[in-house]
């Protein structure tokens, strides 16, 4: 076939214009990574949580609502979840709910029926429920994964005595086994191995120590009123305490690779000198203590603190040069924090007071890093908004946008990263905020998308 002059210049422009059509829909199209948002769910029939999901676009950083979801998180008060990097399975902790049915679970007053719900995510990020499984204690409310994916740490904060637990009216002789003389209740850690093909969880029991009753002990003890746990350079570090006795941090490490044993490094705690601690939190080199207690660093005054630590032998915490560095004097109440990808940026999350209607103070505070003192210094301008009561932070597989989700609001809110100063701008042509089924408790996103 021949063509004419006119003829050939038609062609060619169909096909240029075919051509910039199917890159520009590519480019609209593309999905980087899918954010899920666990949410209390008061108003179901059966009490459970609920789990919402969104396709993230690389372009925009729109969210869209993913197919089938939302669906029910296998249990009431759903409160953390984590994704095996690279795998198909999220697993959700959810904490159950007092006889009376609430969530407020207390040692005197404990949760009933939690559970850990393992769900495999399918083609376009579906999630489908597999297996249920249980801690050895009472109250469990944190969880974290090993760096290899391989066991599963989950925080109790009452160690159980014949299924009831520990107290002061109700003491653990098991305690004192593994915590010393003298020590009558206690928190602990139950340990499970991944069965990484199935998902499936297997128990780990405590070879350190045998059980008063002479059989394996089925958990790891640590100190009472645990607050929050973390992995660190082969170290497991419980952050304990109360405003009236102090706050502390008790290290485990954490054995030979492979076996998921915790071998107590020190019977004693390390006191932070601080009184209102609310996480431990890994930030790259450093970790970090939250503390919502006023501070005043280089003459101004901040409602609540982060403190850098280096992880040193044992798992002691070694403070490092400079102390505390304030929070934002805006916001307070600090309940996690995000280290941007590169490790340019640090993102505080403060949750704000949830009692104060007029000045929640919640919002992010960023910091730049400096890669050779890692001192921080406050981003320009210094805080970035959010809904109200953020639970959680997270960053896209694509390390482009940043995402917080709110308890009070129900609502997730979008940014994008400047990656030249660590400032977070608004989207720009897509909505800010999305909408999710619940209060949010917690979010976390995977880059698997085939």
């Amino acid at each position: 076939m021949k063509f004419k002059k006119f003829g050939k210049a038609l062609l060619m422009s169909a096909l240029s214009t075919g051509v910039i059509l199917s890159v520009t829909s590519c480019i609209q199209s593309y999905t980087v990574g899918f954010l899920y948002v666990t949410g209390t769910v008061t108003s179901q029939s059966t009490g459970n949580g609920i789990i919402s999901g969104f396709k993230i676009d690389h372009n925009t950083g729109k969210l869209t609502p993913i197919n089938g979801l939302p669906i029910g998180s296998g249990g009431a008060n759903p409160v953390r979840a984590v994704l095996i990097t690279g795998s198909r399975f999220i697993y959700v902790l959810n904490r159950g709910t007092t006889a009376s049915g609430g969530a407020d679970c207390t040692t005197a007053d404990p949760c009933q029926n939690a559970n850990i719900t393992t769900f495999a995510v399918g083609s376009n990020g579906i999630l489908t429920s597999q297996e249920t499984f249980y801690t050895q204690g009472i109250n469990p409310f944190r969880m974290v994964l090993d760096s290899t994916g391989s066991f599963l740490y989950v925080l109790d904060h009452d160690s159980a005595v014949n299924s009831a637990p520990s107290s002061a009216k109700n003491p653990n002789p098991n305690c004192a086994l593994a915590l010393g003389a003298g020590v009558t209740t206690c928190g602990d850690i139950t340990v499970f191995q991944i069965n990484s093909t199935t998902g499936r969880l297997s128990l780990i029991v405590n070879a350190q120590v045998t059980a008063a009753s002479g059989q394996a002990l089925p958990y790891f003890p640590v100190p009472s009123n645990p607050i929050d746990f973390l992995l660190a350079s082969n170290n497991v570090l419980v952050l304990t305490g109360t405003p009236a006795t102090g706050d502390y941090a008790f290290p485990y490490a954490s054995g030979a690779a492979g076996t998921g044993q915790l071998t107590v490094t020190q019977n004693s705690a390390q006191p932070l000198n601080i009184n209102n601690a609310t996480a431990i939190v890994n930030g790259g080199i450093l970790t970090y203590v939250l503390d919502n207690e006023p501070v005043t660093v280089n003459g101004a005054t901040s409602p609540s603190q982060l403190i850098p630590y280096l992880v040193s032998t044992g798992g002691a915490l070694q403070a490092q040069t400079g102390g505390a560095i304030a929070d934002d004097p805006s916001e307070s109440n600090p309940i996690y924090l995000l280290r941007e990808s590169k490790g340019n940026f640090l993102y505080l999350l403060n949750q704000g007071n949830n009692l104060d209607t007029t000045n929640s103070q919640s919002g992010i505070a960023g910091y730049v890093i400096n890669k050779t003192t890692t001192q921080l210094t406050p981003t320009s301008p210094s805080t970035f908004g959010t809904g109200a009561g953020p639970q959680c932070i997270v960053e896209d597989p694509s390390n482009q946008f940043i995402y917080s989700a709110d308890f009070n609001d129900s609502q997730i809110y979008g940014r994008r990263v400047n990656p030249t100063d660590g400032t977070l701008t608004e989207f720009v042509g897509v909505p800010l905020n999305y909408s999710v089924s619940g209060p949010a408790t917690w979010c976390l996103v995977d880059g698997r998308t085939s």
